[in-house]
């Protein structure tokens, strides 16, 4: 997970940071964050998302210039001939239906998401848990331990790639 929230940095989405890495095998795959299709200008870079609108959000008659986190890692494996069948998606957000779906259709059986998407009643809600009912995929919503945070902060805050110190115990007395 801490690497999905590692992707999200690189949003280009002024709505929303969200990042998913899909790892198989303990070996990474693909990441991806949202922002707008490759080749086009990105909102952050902008100003705003549409001309007079600043945020995606703030109108909803317009839909968002972003493509989804999860959809952009499992293109970013499909552009570089990666096969994500039977990979592990992790990503900040739980994934919308499309995106479920198209993580389903990709061949991914586990999805690992940090912050529920509020709940709907148009259904979508219904949908997903019938998709993941059927048993196509297994979801679980997990969070990164304090612990664990600490000591990505604290390895983030110094310079790395230094040779590490000598344990304690293969120093002589």
């Amino acid at each position: 997970m801490l690497l999905a929230k590692l992707a999200a940095t690189r949003s280009t989405c002024r709505a929303a940071a969200v990042g998913a890495v899909v790892v198989k095998d303990k070996q990474v795959l693909a990441t991806g964050y949202n922002g707008p299709p490759a080749g086009a200008h990105h909102c952050t870079d902008m100003g705003y998302c549409y001309e007079g609108i600043s945020r995606c959000d703030a109108d909803q008659a317009y839909p968002s210039r972003s493509s989804h986190a999860e959809a952009n890692a499992i293109a970013m494996a499909a552009k570089k001939g990666i096969s994500v069948d039977g990979a592990t998606i992790y990503a900040t957000l739980e994934p919308c239906l499309s995106c479920l779906k198209l993580i389903i259709a990709s061949g991914i059986k586990e999805i690992y998401f940090e912050v529920p998407l509020a709940l709907r009643t148009d259904g979508q809600s219904f949908a997903k848990l019938a998709l993941v009912n059927e048993g196509l995929v297994r979801m679980e919503r997990i969070q990164l331990s304090t612990d664990t945070i600490a000591q990505a902060v604290a390895f983030l805050s110094n310079p790395t790639s230094l040779p590490r110190p000598e344990p304690a115990y293969m120093l002589e007395d």
